[in-house]
């Protein structure tokens, strides 16, 4: 798709909490189940993809109404295995924006017992997160409204307090490079846990690092670190922005050792051209 589409896509989708009660479609459900079966993401980390039937299962979410039919994700515990779970999750979600599908990440809001039987878990396997698939109704429920209110889910940081130039803290000029400020916008609007926007970036030349600033409270055995999945969204719409420009890049895991405050940690670098 191009830059405008895509920026279209990122900026209109919103998480849905609240749903119509209608199942999606046969065509609409292969779409997103050939989707699911194409994905890659840059670390090689193999990820399965299942629909669940929130009936046959008993599966349930207090944040949510409405839904008819859940999509789960399941992996190994290996390196980098929750940046591509979110690297990964986080192509599904604008795919299905794309084809008219609500969708909203839920990590710690559901009856994890039932999704973890109904995706077949096994010892050595992870599912971090889930996501229903269906249609938005027409009225929030007053739950989704306070919800959005009290995580300001429609506002973002903005782009110089998470992008830095060569240096951690060094306000990046977005006037230099408007091609990169663009991708860069599509990445500041990347959906995270609670809004909390754990990324943030070194543009260091063709290069550019991913770092995680964390926030307590959101990493456990059975979601792992909530915000480095957050951290791979936010690489997949980086990696959707270079494509849109018909940039070719690589990712690979070289800390470029910069001095950074206590707490932050480095994830990946993106190099492009």
């Amino acid at each position: 798709m191009d830059r405008n589409e895509l920026m279209d896509i990122i900026r209109s989708r919103k998480s849905v909490r609240t749903f119509d009660g209608r199942r999606i479609t046969d065509e609409e459900k292969d779409k997103l189940q050939d989707f699911c079966d194409s994905l890659t993401n840059p670390f090689n980390v193999p990820i399965e993809f299942r629909f669940l039937e929130p009936k046959e299962n008993g599966l349930k979410s207090p944040v949510l109404k409405g839904e008819t039919l859940y999509l789960g994700a399941k992996l190994k515990k290996q390196p980098l295995y929750e940046e591509a779970l979110g690297y990964a999750l986080e192509a599904v979600v604008l795919f299905a924006e794309s084809i008219g599908v609500g969708t909203v990440w839920i990590g710690g809001t559901m009856n994890r017992d039932a999704f973890e039987r109904a995706m077949e878990l096994k010892e050595d396997e992870i599912m971090p997160c889930v996501t229903p698939v269906g249609y938005k109704a027409d009225k929030m429920s007053m739950r989704e409204v306070m919800m959005r209110k009290a995580m300001k889910a429609d506002k973002r940081m903005e782009l110089t307090e998470i992008a830095f130039d060569e240096e951690y803290g060094k306000s990046l000029d977005t006037q230099r490079d408007n091609e990169l400020t663009d991708i860069l916008e599509m990445v500041r609007w990347a959906p995270s846990a609670v809004n909390k926007q754990p990324w943030r970036i070194i543009v260091s030349g063709e290069n550019v690092h991913f770092y995680e600033k964390p926030d307590k409270g959101y990493k456990s055995d059975e979601t792992g670190d909530l915000q480095r999945i957050d951290i791979g969204i936010a690489m997949y719409h980086f990696a959707c922005g270079l494509e849109a420009y018909g940039k070719e890049y690589s990712v690979n895991v070289n800390d470029p050792q910069k001095n950074l405050p206590e707490g932050v940690e480095y994830v990946a670098t993106f190099t492009f051209a």
